[in-house]
């Protein structure tokens, strides 16, 4: 093996316990960093946010599947560090590792900077979305169809959580993310940019096919069991339903995707 000629072998190395310790928000919170695990999302990693990656680890098997992943980042100036496949599960998140995984700094921007993102273009907010693959799948379906930014509010889910990370398949790193506003303070920073406010609710009188997407706007997105609350409801401009044929309902995650997907046709 060509990496680090000090081969990481102890899994309860403190090295090893203090990588494992990200997939707990306080060490992330404490560290200012989280867990970027596979070869997919280290290759986003190093397209799109490459200062951002403090050191990557590898399996032998790993490197000789992915070489292009691990010039990629000698060629940053990542640290490369080789360990066994007993290491890279002892600090993975998951129960099967794909042979790779790198520790990065946060990457998330203040929300104004977000907004200058969002320009004559479309965004989403998360207002109290809590479960990390709903969360991480709005965030692959914004970047899918060409959200601006993705604005995370305080009340939900920490995107730096492994599984949301996972979930967004490297889309955490294509598009601007702010986190960590209230919702009120968010919704209302929408509003003062001129940006539309669009609540995704069953109880809209207007039906997504009938909606004025022309605009800046922004999607803003509930809970997954009680859906948006009265008093965001009552923030926003327009409150808008999906027609639905049979189903009773659509899951969080799949109605971002819809309506998302609207906003993107549109333009």
């Amino acid at each position: 093996m060509t990496t680090d000629p000090s081969l990481l072998s102890n899994p309860r190395s403190e090295r090893v316990r203090q990588v494992a310790a990200l997939g707990r928000r306080a060490a992330r919170d404490k560290q200012g960093r989280f867990l970027v695990e596979g070869p997919q999302a280290v290759r986003e990693l190093l397209g799109y946010a490459a200062p951002a990656a403090v050191v990557l680890y590898v399996t032998d098997a790993a490197e000789q599947r992915h070489t292009e992943i691990v010039e990629a980042a000698r060629t940053a100036g990542v640290p490369v560090h080789a360990c066994t496949d007993q290491v890279l599960a002892a600090m993975a998140d998951t129960d099967h590792p794909q042979g790779m995984l790198a520790v990065a700094r946060r990457v998330d921007v203040p929300l104004a900077e977000a907004l200058d993102a969002v320009g004559e273009g479309f965004a989403v907010v998360l207002t109290h979305v809590r479960d990390p693959g709903n969360a991480g799948t709005v965030l692959r379906g914004a970047d899918a169809f060409g959200a601006a930014a993705v604005l995370v509010s305080d009340a939900s889910v920490d995107v730096y959580n492994p599984k949301v990370v996972r979930s967004t398949v490297g889309s955490l790193f294509h598009l601007p993310v702010t986190v960590g506003t209230p919702v009120a303070e968010l919704l209302a920073a929408c509003r003062d940019r001129g940006i539309r406010l669009l609540a995704a609710d069953g109880s809209g009188s207007t039906t997504l096919p009938e909606v004025d997407l022309s605009g800046p706007h922004a999607w803003v997105m509930g809970n997954e069991a009680w859906g948006l609350e009265p008093e965001v409801l009552d923030l926003c401009d327009e409150t808008v339903a999906i027609p639905i044929q049979r189903a009773e309902s659509l899951n969080l995650a799949m109605a971002a995707t819809v309506c998302l997907h609207a906003s993107g046709s549109a333009r």
